[in-house]
């Protein structure tokens, strides 16, 4: 069964027993999130609100909410798809293999999309304002799409491949846009769509987006594929939708997705940025208030049995780590054909996707000598920073594969503590500066603006790392020592008050005595709250690498500069204090949260999920 609608896809999956229908009313202002985040918390099924208190429209949310949900709506695509980008990687496997080559041809014959005259999209047309308005966190600047899929046209374009297609967030409402007018569209560095508006604003033409929500599953996961610029998302989404996608072609417009629920059609207003935002992001802070394009809206189109597709974004884990998963499944294979030397990459979702990557490379070079220092392993991660958004990672900590014995970047604490027995902190550090980082990432004084750091390491282990705090001495007003992780101490530190705080700290690092038994630990974190921090890994992960900016927050007892490169002889020290300029944590509503634990408490299908 090829899912060409929202209605079809919460029908299949409540016929599979992974969805349940939620027929009492619920507010789309924080309680439908709330529901959804309960539920996701307790991986639970897919739901669908019937009665969305002011709107017309059923919402659908958590359809991704499970890898095994995930891959049953791709059940009958998703291993020829698989097989496609892995025979394609390694051609030498289908000459070998004919006959299982053979059936991954339907993958080509649906790449294509299909231009049509018409489609579902168009039969009925509505406002903005009759539009699920779902606002997800209390200081929400109004009411988002959580899964656009935003189409723009190079602009001398004209083919398929000319289209980007790409998932930026949409707001509705609030700030100063015009009701039912205007809408703020919000991208991010090294997106598609910033070359197409670049390219209409030279070229003196106006920048046509549409805006679709629903169809089949497929166009959504298209929205978030890494891609490389050029590579069609629509030749992906037809080859893992198992159907050509159908487009309705207009002139000077991008065309408009025909089976999608919604469609919002407009022109972006030149010259003119409006403030968007505030938005609970993927971070797990608030994306604050900047100003960005506005788009002024044309016509908003949906079908007679439309249903909303949503989903809540916060910190991780949320439904958009399963599209991570989804990713690596099928691009991790990639890796090694597109980064020499690079055998796997892995986006840490617990530290918020950008903040933190982990890469095992390889020292190939010099076998004749015995891996003394790294050598390669700065060439690959100059290149892994050099590949799209890999190029937002702001710590990159990569190791030699050691012949296969280094652990899996998904592995993370066993990865990280393997490079914390190997690295050597007078040469290993390799900070870059003044640069670009991920637009939701404030750990920076400014919008896009903060630093990187590469962590490099190889070679046999040099220390043993330890355990237990005992007999250990620390500066004065660093209390409540914690582990981490074998290696790792986490230690609370007074609140960060800005410049005075650092100069504080760089003068305890200078001062404080190399030899000291602080410096058994190779990484020490400074945070507000050591006991919190190491509850678990996710914690630990989340405060260090959202919390600090590397040129700005990373400090070494014993830290000295040589040939403008800075190293340390003791411990490295990571600020991970919340400072003065970062960004709010996502904190839910006290009381819409006693209204669901009220829901629960009356009982019913849903209630053992909340």
């Amino acid at each position: 069964m090829h899912l060409r609608g929202t209605q079809q896809v919460t029908e299949f999956l409540r016929r599979r027993q992974q969805l349940i229908v939620v027929e009492q009313e619920v507010d789309p202002h924080l309680e439908l999130a709330e529901i959804h985040r309960r539920v996701y918390r307790h991986q639970g099924p897919a739901l669908l609100f019937t009665k969305v208190r002011h709107c017309p429209f059923p919402v659908a949310t958590n359809l991704f909410g499970t890898l095994e949900r995930a891959h049953l709506l791709f059940e009958k695509t998703w291993e020829s798809v698989r097989q496609a980008v892995r025979w394609k990687l390694y051609p030498e496997e289908a000459v070998r293999r004919p006959w299982q080559a053979l059936s991954s041809l339907p993958v080509l014959l649906h790449m294509r999309p299909r231009a049509v005259r018409d489609g579902k999209v168009l039969e009925r047309a509505v406002k903005i304002s009759v539009l699920p308005q779902v606002t997800c966190w209390p200081l929400d600047g109004g009411p988002f799409i959580t899964l656009p899929q935003v189409m723009s046209r190079a602009a001398n374009a004209s083919s398929w491949s000319g289209l980007n297609l790409g998932m930026y967030r949409i707001q509705l409402a609030g700030n100063d846009y015009i009701p039912d007018q205007e809408v703020g569209l919000h991208y991010q560095i090294h997106r598609g769509i910033g070359v197409h508006h670049a390219a209409a604003l030279a070229a003196g033409k106006p920048f046509r987006v549409t805006i679709t929500v629903g169809g089949t599953p497929a166009m959504t996961l298209a929205a978030v594929m890494p891609l490389p610029e050029g590579m069609s998302e629509l030749m992906f989404a037809g080859a893992l939708a198992g159907h050509r996608i159908p487009l309705i072609d207009r002139p000077h417009r991008p065309p408009l997705y025909a089976d999608a629920d919604f469609a919002i059609e407009g022109t972006v207003i030149p010259g003119v940025l409006k403030p968007e935002g505030p938005f609970g992001d993927h971070l797990g802070y608030y994306a604050k208030k900047h100003p960005f394009p506005v788009l002024r809206v044309e016509k908003v189109w949906h079908r007679a049995d439309a249903v909303w597709p949503m989903t809540v974004v916060g910190r991780p884990p949320q439904e958009d780590t399963v599209f991570g998963q989804l990713i690596h499944q099928l691009t991790g294979p990639v890796i090694p054909t597109v980064l020499p030397g690079v055998r796997e990459v892995h986006a840490v979702d617990a530290a918020g996707v950008h903040p933190l990557l982990l890469a095992l490379g390889s020292e190939r070079y010099t076998p004749y000598q015995p891996v003394a220092r790294p050598q390669e392993l700065l060439t690959q991660a100059c290149a892994i920073l050099g590949q799209g958004q890999l190029s937002l990672a702001k710590y990159l900590w990569i190791v030699d594969e050691d012949g296969g014995r280094a652990p899996r970047p998904h592995a993370v604490a066993d990865f990280l503590q393997w490079a914390l027995q190997r690295v050597d902190w007078s040469r290993d550090l390799h900070f870059i500066t003044h640069t670009t980082i991920d637009t939701l990432d404030y750990s920076g004084e400014d919008l896009n603006r903060g630093s990187k750091l590469i962590i490099a390491a190889c070679g046999p282990a040099v220390r043993e790392l330890p355990t237990t705090c005992d007999n250990l001495t620390l500066p004065p007003q660093w209390r409540s020592p914690s582990v981490g992780l074998p290696g790792v101490l986490v230690v609370e530190a007074p609140p960060h008050q800005g410049e005075k705080s650092k100069v504080a700290l760089q003068a305890i690092c200078d001062d404080f005595p190399v030899d000291a038994t602080l410096n058994r630990w190779p990484l020490v974190i400074l945070v507000d709250d050591s006991r919190w921090t190491t509850q678990s890994l996710e914690n630990l992960l989340w405060v260090t690498f959202t919390r600090s900016n590397p040129a700005a927050d990373v400090y070494g007892v014993g830290a000295f500069q040589r040939d403008k490169h800075f190293g340390c002889r003791g411990s490295l020290v990571v600020d991970a204090r919340r400072k003065p300029h970062h960004a709010e944590p996502l904190m839910e509503s006290p009381e819409v949260s006693r209204k669901i634990d009220a829901m629960a408490a009356r009982g019913g299908e849903l209630a053992k999920y909340l």
